[in-house]
């Protein structure tokens, strides 16, 4: 899978490359990722990507110029992608689905923005779709960038060694994951739940289902309603309401 990252710090984006999941992927082969200078599809001697913005105010505007000669560019070079995001506050929200959707493509493009934001034209001119990583704002869009490309591409086969661990993560189904414990039995006079060392994996796994579920009804339950919930999550789940007496 390829991913092209536009940013004007490229930097930021190497080091995030270096190490763990993503880093492996690459290294296997399995990931494609290049991390483009959007100075250097600048025209002017001082390289700028941005300006002030029409009808005043605070801030600068990035221009459309580099931005739209960059994607060109990586089309001309790199092949025309799947998908082209530009990372904005304003976006539609990303999850767990959306990572699933994404890691179906063969090829995507990030536009990293910075400043105030980037000129309006940019998305249609370049056919972006706008994502936001949350109902908040940071200063520049490679952070969020780094989110998307390691969130997708644990889901494309062979970058995650064990898959069975991803499909167990948290919003896999839509639901939080189950709590989990390692070594020692016991510590600070904690206690690792019983079922977890008898051995008995039918119930370890119903354990964890309740859990899962008890977790997100605690924690986020927002969640139930639109999880992909079975026959056994739903009797699970009255269970847990008849013991809270809900």
């Amino acid at each position: 899978m390829k991913f092209d990252i536009v940013t004007i710090f490229p930097r930021m984006i190497d080091a995030a490359l270096a190490e763990g999941v993503v880093s492996r992927g690459i290294a296997s082969g399995v990931l494609d990722v290049k991390v483009h200078d959007l100075r250097d599809h600048t025209t002017d001697r001082h390289r700028s990507v941005d300006d002030v913005p029409y009808g005043g105010g605070p801030g600068m505007v990035m221009k459309p110029e580099p931005l739209v000669r960059a994607v060109e560019e990586i089309r001309s070079g790199r092949g025309t992608p799947d998908a082209v995001i530009l990372l904005s506050p304003q976006g539609a929200r990303f999850t767990q689905a959306e990572a699933g959707r994404l890691s179906t493509l063969s090829h995507i493009v990030l536009l990293c923005g910075r400043y105030e934001g980037m000129d309006e034209r940019v998305p249609e001119l370049v056919g972006a779709r706008e994502i936001s990583v949350g109902d908040f704002v940071v200063s520049g869009g490679e952070l969020p960038a780094m989110i998307i490309v390691d969130a997708v591409s644990r889901l494309v086969p062979g970058v995650v060694g064990d898959e069975q661990s991803v499909a167990e993560d948290s919003f896999a189904r839509g639901l939080l994951d189950y709590p989990h414990y390692t070594r020692p039995a016991e510590f600070a006079g904690l206690k690792v739940p019983d079922v977890l060392l008898s051995g008995h994996h039918a119930d370890v796994r119903r354990w964890r289902r309740k859990t899962a579920l008890a977790r997100t009804l605690d924690r986020r339950p927002d969640l139930i309603e639109a999880a992909a919930l079975d026959d056994e999550d739903r009797e699970l789940l009255e269970e847990i309401r008849r013991e809270r007496g809900l």
